[in-house]
């Protein structure tokens, strides 16, 4: 099939989901909506009072030029503040005893230390935490909302985050990509959600003053030993279609003097940019994830309408050339297990066609359910002989335990409580709770 010309409906979107999903025949794929993209409803509104928590070391320092520090001084005042929000955790100025009274007076009254504030918070039978965390909106009476998800395993802490209110794509198999999308994230905000995680999980360093004047380069705290450790960009968005945000926030979350979540345990997912991948690989360096899910394009283009856009050739051959491409930089391929949909084992013969010389993870996911989908989730035999055949082919195909199902914070499920669930809804949650 050609290539379906963009266009734009603004706030309007087909509930693609609502589509017989009996069959997949060339007909039935027809319906599939003929537009790719949402229009962003909104633009981010800053407060009066911006707050330094997030910024980059850039931002930072222009913030310090406003209050008057002299250009000599900035560097080391910078490293000192980078310090204090990154490492210690900072809440208020007065904590920040290596800068003075004058300063710190200087910096609190133009400028706070707030954080995005946790309107809810969930906590899975299984450990599993998402936060609905307000962001500022046009109104001061109406925030805007995302989620923000943290799953703890012995091994690891990860923290899936968002990069939109709302997601500019329809995949429709995603809770998410039913919600409008409202506005991109700023690389602040972004940056911050690993913040909000630290600052409820109380994953920062004992709060001691710094060795030196200028704050600790490359402190000890191991990745290992923090409740944070591991960063998804997968949470609500289309992270590549918000690129200079998403770049500069999980920069601020790379930086070895603060945050310090190595970008090889930073993974970002796409449904399939292109012309963005590569600039990813470069301007980023982060893991890849692509949200494959098909191997046909016409299937694709039903599950992933962005496939009309950039087509499964294009999309494999941007992974084959992602910069610093390696055995040991594989990029993982998402690919969620759909009853009847996708999972037999012709389909996962034709996956390990496809992606044939490209050192590659595939990662099968269990289809997590939420209110209204027409989807079921392949039967767990059918997922292990599927595993098999990729496995046997030489790739690993591990298959991603669901978490937070009963929270709908499981992958694929998150859409912010701003849309309201119905009494049939709230009742299929429950069920769905009680089973799971």
């Amino acid at each position: 099939m050609g290539r379906a010309k963009r266009v734009s409906f603004g706030p309007l979107f087909v509930d693609a989901g609502s589509l017989t999903m009996t069959s997949f025949a060339a007909s039935e794929v027809a319906l599939a909506p003929a537009f790719i993209e949402k229009s962003p409803l909104e633009r981010y509104a800053a407060p009066a009072q911006p707050s330094l928590v997030g910024m980059s070391r850039e931002l930072l320092a222009q913030a310090l030029s406003e209050v008057g520090v002299p250009e000599r001084q900035r560097r080391m005042r910078v490293q000192q503040i980078w310090h204090w929000l990154y490492v210690r955790g900072a809440q208020d100025f007065d904590a920040m005893t290596t800068l003075s009274k004058v300063l710190r007076g200087a910096l609190a009254q133009r400028f706070t230390l707030a954080r995005p504030q946790i309107a809810a918070e969930q906590i899975s039978v299984d450990g599993t935490r998402k936060w609905l965390l307000n962001l500022p909106g046009e109104r001061a009476d109406a925030p805007h909302e995302v989620e923000c998800v943290y799953i703890p395993e012995t091994d690891r802490g990860t923290l899936c985050i968002s990069s939109q209110v709302g997601c500019t794509l329809n995949c429709t198999f995603c809770h998410t990509g039913t919600q409008r999308l409202v506005r991109n994230l700023t690389a602040a905000e972004i940056a911050a959600q690993v913040v909000v995680a630290r600052d409820r999980l109380g994953d920062w360093l004992a709060a001691q003053p710094p060795a030196s004047a200028g704050g600790v380069r490359g402190a000890a705290h191991e990745p290992e030993k923090r409740l944070v450790s591991n960063v998804v960009m997968m949470g609500m968005g289309e992270p590549l279609y918000n690129f200079e945000a998403v770049r500069d926030g999980l920069n601020v979350v790379a930086d070895g003097d603060g945050l310090s979540i190595s970008k090889r345990r930073i993974t970002l997912s796409t449904s399939g940019v292109v012309p963005n991948i590569g600039r990813a690989g470069a301007e980023i360096g982060s893991m890849l994830a692509v949200s494959l899910h098909a191997v046909t394009d016409e299937l694709r283009n039903q599950l992933v309408p962005l496939n009309r856009k950039y087509p499964i050739r294009e999309l494999l051959d941007a992974c084959r050339n992602y910069p610093g491409l390696s055995n040991a930089r594989r990029i993982t391929f998402e690919y969620v297990m759909l009853k009847g949909v996708n999972d037999s084992l012709a389909d996962a013969k034709a996956l390990v066609r496809l992606l044939k010389g490209i050192p590659a993870k595939i990662n099968l996911i269990p289809f997590n359910p939420w209110p209204g989908t027409k989807y079921e989730c392949s039967d767990w035999d059918q997922i292990e002989r599927f595993s098999e055949v990729i496995f046997a082919a030489g790739y690993a195909s591990p298959v991603r335990t669901p978490r937070g199902r009963d929270i709908l914070a499981a992958c694929g499920q998150l859409k912010s409580a701003s849309e309201k669930l119905s009494a049939r809804e709230r009742l299929a949650l429950r069920a769905m709770a009680m089973t799971d």
